[in-house]
């Protein structure tokens, strides 16, 4: 408040206006002076002189006022428009979110009570296993400048839950009968939680399902395609390892197909001992479950007996590096090898491909009719092999066929780094890296966000 104290000879003005008020009235006192002489006639000016004062004033602060409000609601649209706080601490703006490539894709990631997720940690192999991309993704999203923490201004939805961390105490491999009852749980959560998924019935959320036969959950091909894919998940977009290019009721969803999971650390720990371009003295390499005599399981043949004949035809081929038991080392064997084969197993796509890739040895791929990871990104055709499943018997002339004609052009295509980077996933996004080609396959499904057809729209 402004209190005005005037005499015809002076005026006093008090500033009394309270510090945190967005406002202000002008009190005026008037005071006559003593001993009053008998008036004149005055000049207009003169007359109304208290009145001119005190409308001149007003106008002058209130005007003040009108500008620092101004002010004040500029700082905090500015303000909104960034990102605030990471949860790991990391301070990002959203001013660094790459805006060309990406289309400034911005994803919210749903923060679920820990029995979703964190909670199976606590055994080490949940983030290091070949299931492990639903942790890797979850984690560098959680560290992305591409996350946003305001679920309106999101593109989608990622839902971070890990089910393929509950290891058979048998056999030590993940058991996943509990994964439709774990994710329907979460979905019910966040439906309940918040608005998002209702408003799109799920069609602009994000899962993660990196297992044999993907969201259909289950390791045995017959069992997974009569199960199918959990009718609350049909309208979502889901990352998984699984993908042919024929029809499939695993596959029969909007989905990406991404590379199975393979420590980064380990790739760099085993290039730092053997360089990529350095000496293979292994012509061709695989390691792996070969079963002499295959069991019958529900009717199927485990590899559909490729691998058998693989064994059976090659086993005693010098050429052929073929061990069927485990070794913690093996990754310095691949790294030694020109041709690694990639055979399938119940499932068509193998850790092999990722391996051998990001080592530098030629992937003989040989699952008729599977989809590759990135395909629109990695050129597979430039850097590995294909080897029909009815055409093993014929395998070794064929890759002696390659070795003398272009092998030296395919190698140089394999050993660009990038292609590394395209099929490893990191604790941070990387520009290139595994989690940012997802980021780019989701950015060309951008007809799926709300908030992009809410923007047309108006």
């Amino acid at each position: 408040m402004f209190t005005i104290y005037t005499t015809i000879q002076h005026i006093y003005i008090f500033n009394t206006m309270a510090k945190n008020r967005n406002g202000f009235y002008v009190k005026m006192k008037f005071f006559p002076t003593k001993n009053p002489k008998p008036e004149k006639a005055k000049p207009f000016f003169v007359k109304h002189f208290k009145w001119i004062l005190w409308f001149s004033l007003s106008f002058y602060f209130f005007a003040k006022f009108l500008n620092s409000h101004e002010t004040g609601t500029s700082i905090i649209k500015t303000i909104k428009t960034t990102t605030i706080i990471n949860h790991s601490h990391r301070a990002l703006s959203e001013s660094k979110v790459d805006n060309g490539l990406l289309n400034g894709l911005k994803v919210y990631v749903y923060e679920l009570p820990s029995r979703y997720n964190s909670d199976w940690l606590s055994n080490a192999r949940c983030s290091n296993h070949l299931f492990a991309s639903e942790v890797a993704v979850h984690r560098a999203l959680v560290n992305s400048d591409f996350r946003t923490f305001d679920p309106t201004d999101a593109d989608f939805f990622f839902v971070p839950v890990y089910v393929s961390c509950n290891f058979s105490t048998v056999n030590g491999f993940p058991a996943i009968g509990h994964a439709r009852a774990l994710l329907s749980s979460a979905v019910e959560f966040i439906s309940t939680e918040l608005p998002f998924w209702n408003r799109s019935n799920g069609s602009d959320h994000v899962f993660v399902a990196s297992h044999d036969y993907g969201a259909c959950f289950h390791a045995m091909e017959d069992r997974a395609m009569a199960d199918g894919i959990p009718e609350f998940m049909k309208n979502s977009i889901i990352l998984q390892t699984f993908g042919v290019k024929y029809p499939h009721p695993c596959q029969d969803v909007e989905h990406i197909v991404i590379p199975p999971y393979i420590p980064p650390e380990s790739v760099k720990s085993t290039l730092s001992k053997s360089p990529i371009n350095g000496q293979r003295d292994i012509f061709v390499f695989f390691r792996g479950k070969m079963e002499v005599h295959p069991k019958n399981v529900s009717g199927r043949f485990y590899s559909k007996r490729v691998r058998t004949e693989i064994l059976r035809k090659y086993g005693n081929d010098r050429r052929f590096y073929l061990k069927r038991h485990r070794f913690a080392g093996y990754q310095s064997e691949i790294v030694r090898s020109v041709f690694c084969l990639c055979p399938l197993g119940w499932a068509p796509w193998s850790p092999r491909l990722v391996e051998s890739v990001a080592l530098g040895c030629v992937p003989v791929i040989i699952a008729d009719g599977i989809q590759l990871p990135f395909e629109s990104t990695i050129p597979w055709s430039e850097i590995s092999l294909t080897v029909r499943e009815n055409d093993v018997a014929k395998l070794g002339n064929m890759l002696d066929d390659v070795a003398t004609t272009n092998l030296s052009a395919i190698q140089r295509n394999l050993w660009d780094h990038k292609l590394r980077q395209a099929v490893l996933f990191h604790d941070d996004v990387e520009t290139g890296d595994a989690t940012w080609e997802v980021l780019v396959s989701l950015s060309k499904k951008l007809g799926r966000s709300h908030r992009r057809s809410r923007v047309f729209s108006e």
